[in-house]
């Protein structure tokens, strides 16, 4: 990683002037990756606690609301049934979802394949796309693999079948060394193409499953449609062997420190850079606040970034090659870390942060500066408290400036290059940019700025 502290903020925002090469208008989708993913964005849906229910078909009925906020891709956690052999908890509870006891069935707790089917044909009727979770690196203790082919997981110098680390007690792993394996993976991946027309996979600890197999199964899925994968990993390898996207997990937990006040924005950008120098320029990253696992693990994002954030939501919406995320529950401002293996349903209330993601989704799908064939630039600060960034496509602008402490700070716009007019999306409060001109923002302020 680069020495941030060798670095001045103008040579970090210089270096980060666009991301690399500047992207040309005339560059095309990247060969193998769905048109629909550009400008797009994804919804975690966490069937369990999703409603009182915790049923497909409760959630069929959650769609007009989504579409109405403008969600486009549904990732749905993992649907299969689940293990009961070594299930976590107590033995009355669900279970991981991620304890997989058959590849090519529905969990009854969620409802019938009927169910399902007719949610995936609604979901695509209302525009969505419907992925879902995969889990390649392992399958629960009483998964019938386990029996009839025993050769299909890694196994001690006894014999014994193991887990892929001492805590997964309801798992266990697959040896991808075994051919045979690998071609019955892909085949059960297949099977949910062909039986239920899904749009794509969420792999589940990706980069704990061999980069080749990856390599090897993407193609061969996408023979049968043009399929969104994203990977659950940071290795820059996954793009190269098919993956659409990937997590940005590293500058997630610098967001959290920053929030904590333990960083500023002159680490995010080593990060950032970082990254850049990286990964391929046409990979599309992840970015998010909350999902899943840290709802569960390590709390909400109240309980992380406090007051900041929605303006860590920001970022993650408008950065730059983002393929932004929203959690369940996050619309309705859930502040309750979810329960993983039993029935703990969201409570939803209000709604009251829906307006908020519609803002920010619509701004994707309606400005330009998110097109393929945009450009993006850091724009240096003496305060390192204050992160600020211009998307541009042709004469169409998009300034995003975040306080991202909770404090008043102070901000001297020097750019010569970037002048004019610009308007608030969310206030409508017009602003004039010019060499000089003093912007204060309060504590977890944040302005996105449009020169319209």
């Amino acid at each position: 990683m680069m020495n941030y502290s060798m670095l001045t903020m103008a040579a970090l925002c210089c270096a980060l002037a666009c991301n690399g090469p500047a992207a040309k208008p005339e560059e095309k989708t990247p060969e193998g990756r769905a048109p629909w993913l550009a400008q797009s964005n994804i919804y975690e849906v966490n069937l369990r606690q999703y409603s009182p229910e915790g049923s497909f078909n409760a959630f069929t009925a959650q769609l007009p609301r989504l579409k109405e906020m403008g969600v486009e891709i549904l990732w749905f956690m993992p649907v299969t049934p689940i293990g009961v052999e070594g299930r976590k908890m107590n033995p009355g509870d669900l279970g991981s979802y991620y304890a997989v006891k058959d590849y090519k069935a529905v969990s009854p707790e969620f409802g019938t394949e009927n169910d399902w089917k007719n949610l995936v044909e609604k979901a695509h009727e209302a525009g969505f796309k419907v992925i879902v979770d995969w889990v390649a690196n392992h399958t629960a203790p009483d998964h019938p693999w386990i029996k009839a082919h025993p050769d299909f997981y890694m196994r001690d110098s006894a014999g014994t079948i193991l887990p892929p680390n001492a805590d997964w007690t309801d798992t266990r792993e697959l040896n991808y060394e075994n051919p045979v394996l690998r071609d019955s993976m892909i085949a059960a991946m297949n099977w949910w193409l062909a039986t239920y027309k899904i749009d794509g996979f969420r792999c589940d600890i990706a980069e704990e499953v061999p980069v080749d197999f990856w390599a090897q199964a993407i193609p061969e899925l996408r023979k049968t449609k043009q399929i969104f994968m994203l990977a659950e990993g940071e290795k820059p390898a996954l793009h190269q062997a098919g993956f659409d996207a990937t997590y940005t997990w590293s500058v997630f937990h610098v967001l959290n420190d920053i929030a904590a006040g333990k960083k500023n924005t002159v680490f995010l950008d080593s990060i950032l850079l970082d990254n850049q120098s990286r990964f391929p320029p046409d990979a599309l990253r992840m970015y998010f606040t909350s999902n899943h696992d840290e709802n569960s693990w390590n709390g909400t994002e109240f309980e992380r970034m406090g007051a900041g954030a929605e303006t860590f939501a920001v970022f993650t919406q408008t950065m730059d090659k983002s393929l932004p995320l929203i959690y369940s529950g996050q619309e309705s401002a859930n502040a309750k870390r979810l329960k993983f293996f039993t029935r703990d349903p969201i409570q939803w209330g209000t709604y009251e942060k829906a307006p908020f993601y519609k803002k920010l989704l619509s701004l994707r799908k309606s400005n330009p500066v998110f097109d393929e064939g945009a450009t993006f630039s850091r724009i240096a600060s003496s305060n390192p408290s204050i992160f600020a960034f211009v998307r541009e496509n042709k004469k169409d602008k998009l300034v995003v400036i975040l306080n991202f402490t909770g404090e008043n700070q102070a901000f001297t716009w020097d750019d010569s290059s970037l002048t004019g007019k610009f308007t608030d999306v969310f206030s409508a409060t017009g602003y004039e940019l010019n060499p000089g001109t003093a912007l204060n923002l309060a504590g977890w302020q944040y302005l996105v700025l449009e020169n319209k």
